[in-house]
């Protein structure tokens, strides 16, 4: 049994440690439990993250002589990775495109000194045909671009953060086939999603093992300072589980 305390982080630290520990049994499957009794999520999109540093002469805002600042430079690459031509949905049958988003922008204190350096954080929502060095390779461009436009004499650095690949089962692959057929032969009329968001499944794609989020008693205000669930349906989402798990276990 592994109780990850780690994991509303999206660090996943109890998780990393149970899959690089050799001694321990690596499971065939996971059935991740998660509030909503209407879908199940066979796959999420992957993600690429990193941390990039903007650089910039420091100076002060009432000289005399005029620069761009790392603060002018950062949002000018904001605006190029806002921009960046990105691909949609393809025929593989993965129903999103991948995704890019400036999440953080951090430099600068006061107002009459202009800082020498701007911290950004960017975030690439990733597909199968659309991976990690895709999503590399497109921020990569944005900043060569910065750099050439203007020109400074420290080059901006990318550190990447975290990659998971995109991931996706069929309704017919374990476990997602045993969760989905037990709901429906419950009489809940459940469907199959793949989700924008990602979750430890991503993770755990990335080391061989499928895995489902989803179907648990009903919710309002997920994540929110009002989340809540109705207790009401948990015998009815006790009972799909058991019979998915005996399913599995050949037991059904």
């Amino acid at each position: 049994m592994l109780l990850d305390v780690d994991e509303h982080t999206g660090n996943f630290g109890g998780a990393r440690a149970y899959l690089a520990d050799p001694h321990v049994a690596r499971p065939a499957g996971v059935i991740i439990g998660y509030p909503g009794m209407d879908e199940v999520v066979v796959g999420g999109r992957g993600l690429w993250r990193a941390t990039i540093a903007v650089h910039a002469p420091s100076g002060h805002s009432g000289a005399s002589r005029s620069v761009t600042g790392a603060i002018s430079r950062a949002a000018r690459l904001v605006h190029l990775l806002d921009t960046a031509e990105l691909p949609g949905p393809d025929a593989s049958g993965f129903p999103l495109g991948p995704k890019l988003t400036v999440t953080a922008f951090h430099g600068g204190e006061g107002f009459s000194v202009t800082p020498d350096r701007v911290d950004i954080n960017v975030d690439v929502r990733t597909t199968p045909s659309f991976g990690a060095s895709d999503a590399e390779s497109l921020v990569r461009k944005a900043v060569a671009e910065l750099d050439a436009e203007l020109p400074v004499p420290t080059p901006t650095a990318i550190a990447e953060v975290a990659a998971w690949p995109a991931f996706r089962l069929d309704e017919g692959e374990q476990p997602a086939a045993a969760l989905l057929s037990a709901a429906r032969e419950s009489g809940l009329g459940i469907r199959a999603k793949t989700a924008g968001p990602s979750n430890i499944g991503n993770l755990l794609a990335g080391h061989g093992i499928p895995a489902t989020a989803g179907f648990g008693v009903p919710y309002e205000g997920l994540h929110g300072i009002d989340e809540r669930a109705s207790l009401a349906e948990l015998p009815t989402v006790y009972a799909v589980h058991e019979r998915a798990v005996l399913r599995l276990l050949g037991l059904r």
